[in-house]
């Protein structure tokens, strides 16, 4: 049996046709996930594309302490859990939890990884705390083509454990996705917005990751003036709790449902986004883009470079940047059109000894 843990919406979407496809090689498939308090976004998605899973364990918050005992609390549930099936491999994101099991009872694990440093150049000071505690257990790792080598070999790994992708993850669920205007404009009616106007879809930063240290200010004043001097409507994609974020912006429309939100970065005038994987997909879409992530990975370069994202660091250049850029659609396929996606050959590395 092959073991999936997701523990966060992009491995959700990144692994969805693994499983598939893994499945529809005969092979039994056994998906655990997690979730607590205001962080219900994994299991959402799961149940939204209809992927059968167990839940085990809970999400920390954000204060280490409370990450740490939430960790050692979904050890022992994962342990007791897979020590009684027949698990011949692990597959996930880098998930913490799961390789420290997999590893403490001799299951082979794939890590796949597109983040080891907070860090587009090789400063291993920024190196992620999940690289750290997970790469080095690694049976073998999958790399996107951005991140060199070297990297991964610094965490303590062989250079024939690493295995290279030809594309960036976003591709391995955007490839064959057709957006659909009639969802974005029943949307927007459903909500009370105004078509007319241009619109800004808008995703805060994850804060309450252990690799992000302090939530920034930037999106959250940046917004306000936005609304202020700008006559357009805002859409927020929670992170976590959407009722701070209703009082926060009562101007917005902020999600509550979960929903195909591919659907919305297609079409609207402007992404605004404190991660990396929503970036990414409103990139693939050709939608102008903003950054207000608090560092630039090796991915976040990439589409930099390509001139697909801009990155902005002050309240300032948020508002500049904004209305130069808004409705001005990018041209991806110079880009995107170089990777391949090919799910057969990963699929095969995945399952041979």
């Amino acid at each position: 049996m092959i073991w999936f843990d997701l523990v966060t919406p992009k491995s959700v979407m990144f692994f969805r046709p693994f499983i598939a496809k893994i499945k529809e090689r005969g092979h039994n498939v056994l998906v655990t996930a997690r979730e607590g308090d205001g962080y219900k976004e994994v299991v959402d998605l799961l149940t939204l594309y209809r992927i059968d899973f167990i839940n085990r364990g809970f999400f920390g918050g954000a204060n280490l302490g409370d990450k740490l005992k939430a960790s050692i609390h979904r050890q022992l549930a994962l342990m007791e859990y897979i020590e009684k099936r027949n698990i011949t491999k692990l597959v996930c994101l880098c998930s913490v939890d799961a390789n420290r099991v997999a590893f403490g009872l001799g299951v082979p694990i794939v890590n796949f990884y597109d983040i080891p440093l907070s860090d587009h150049k090789a400063n291993f000071k920024k190196a992620l705390p999940q690289a750290r505690l997970t790469l080095p257990l690694s049976t073998k790792a999958f790399r996107p083509y951005m991140v060199p080598q070297t990297i991964f070999e610094r965490f303590s790994m062989e250079a024939d454990q690493i295995h290279s992708y030809q594309f960036l993850d976003v591709v391995a669920w955007l490839h064959d996705f057709k957006p659909d205007r009639s969802f974005y404009d029943d949307f927007l009616k459903s909500h009370g917005l105004d078509a007319k106007k241009k619109t800004i879809v808008v995703r805060e930063e994850e804060f309450k990751a252990s690799y992000v240290h302090k939530k920034y200010p930037v999106l959250y004043d940046g917004l306000k003036i936005i609304h202020e001097t700008m006559d357009v409507n805002i859409i927020v994609i929670p992170r976590y709790e959407h009722e701070p974020l209703k009082e926060l912006f009562p101007y917005a429309a902020v999600l509550e449902e979960k929903m195909v939100i591919q659907h919305l970065l297609a079409f609207a005038d402007l992404f605004i986004g404190g991660g990396g994987t929503l970036n990414s997909e409103a990139c693939f879409f050709g939608t102008p883009t903003i950054s207000t992530r608090s560092f630039v990975s090796h991915y976040d370069k990439l589409l930099i470079d390509a001139q697909l994202m801009e990155k902005i660091d002050t309240v300032e250049e948020l508002i500049e940047t904004t209305s130069r850029i808004m409705s001005k659609r990018n041209a991806p396929k110079e880009l995107f059109d170089t990777m391949n996606f090919d799910l057969d050959s990963i699929v095969d590395e995945i399952l041979k000894d």
